[in-house]
């Protein structure tokens, strides 16, 4: 894999990590435009995902380091300590987790079939279409719940959510933040919300790919596009994270649903016209 290449992708997977644009819709269509074959190796593919996404966690991480330090200190401090009364940022902790498991539950059930019939041009653009016009309309409705009030009930369902973006397309950002402002949350803390819960999910997934890794090695000539593929993805993945908050305490998703849709649209035309 080229250097650039790995730039590149290591940039649009930071970036689209947060943004509620798709991560793995953008993964796969920047290289079907640009008719780059740098993944026709399944080995290949696997291995530098698993760097992109240590990249992208690795800056959330470094985001909320803060809140993460007491979220995993109280909600130790329940199961360790039985500490009672449940502290907010315990209980939330563990709310954070909870709503991990629906995505966790249907990636490990349908992941290959998801890999074999999910992914295709088309059916990302209208994924990218379908789902960020919803974002719009769902973001159109008042929100005035914040961080602590997150509740089982909201776990549970912004969770669901959460496995619908194991379509490429959906974008996992832009369903959990649409669910969220769907439960009344405001713009600022449905994306902390969606942010957060990336992180459990996220290591979960990158750890299980990382045993696969190990056990088959990393391919060669790779190394040094999986280091760059982590820097880049880390660095964007933080503007990502830091941009994305920025915007939304002031503006409206509005921005991300018109890229979602010119995008879509150009992907259908491309596809109709047979350009690629």
């Amino acid at each position: 894999m080229p250097i650039t290449h790995a730039i590149v992708l290591g940039i649009v997977q930071g970036l689209s990590e947060f943004l509620p644009i798709s991560s793995s819709g953008h993964l796969l269509l920047v290289p079907w435009l640009f008719g780059w074959n740098d993944f026709d190796n399944e080995s290949i593919e696997k291995a530098f995902d698993v760097a992109l996404h240590i990249g992208t966690i690795t800056a959330a991480i470094g985001y909320f380091r803060h809140d993460l330090s007491r979220y995993v200190r109280q909600g130790l401090s329940l199961v360790v300590h039985r500490e009672r009364p449940t502290t907010p940022d315990g209980r939330l902790a563990w709310l954070l987790v909870l709503s991990t498991v629906p995505a966790a539950a249907v990636g490990a059930l349908f992941e290959s079939q998801i890999d074999e019939r999910l992914g295709t041009p088309t059916i990302i653009a209208v994924s990218l279409i379908v789902f960020g016009l919803v974002l719009a309309v769902v973001d159109r409705l008042a929100g005035t719940r914040t961080v602590p009030e997150y509740s089982a009930r909201d776990a549970v369902i912004v969770g669901a959510a959460q496995a619908l973006a194991l379509n490429p397309g959906t974008s996992r950002s832009g369903i959990t933040i649409t669910a969220a402002r769907l439960r009344g949350f405001t713009r600022d803390s449905a994306a902390r919300l969606s942010f957060l819960m990336m992180i459990p999910v996220t290591t979960g997934a990158v750890v299980f790919k990382m045993a696969g890794l190990a056990a088959d090695g990393i391919p060669d000539g790779l190394l040094t596009p999986m280091i760059v593929g982590v820097l880049t993805s880390a660095v964007s993945g933080w503007i990502g994270v830091w941009g994305t908050l920025r915007l939304v305490r002031t503006r409206s998703f509005t921005p991300f649903v018109v890229y979602r849709v010119a995008l879509g649209t150009a992907v259908l035309v491309i596809v109709a016209a047979g350009w690629r």
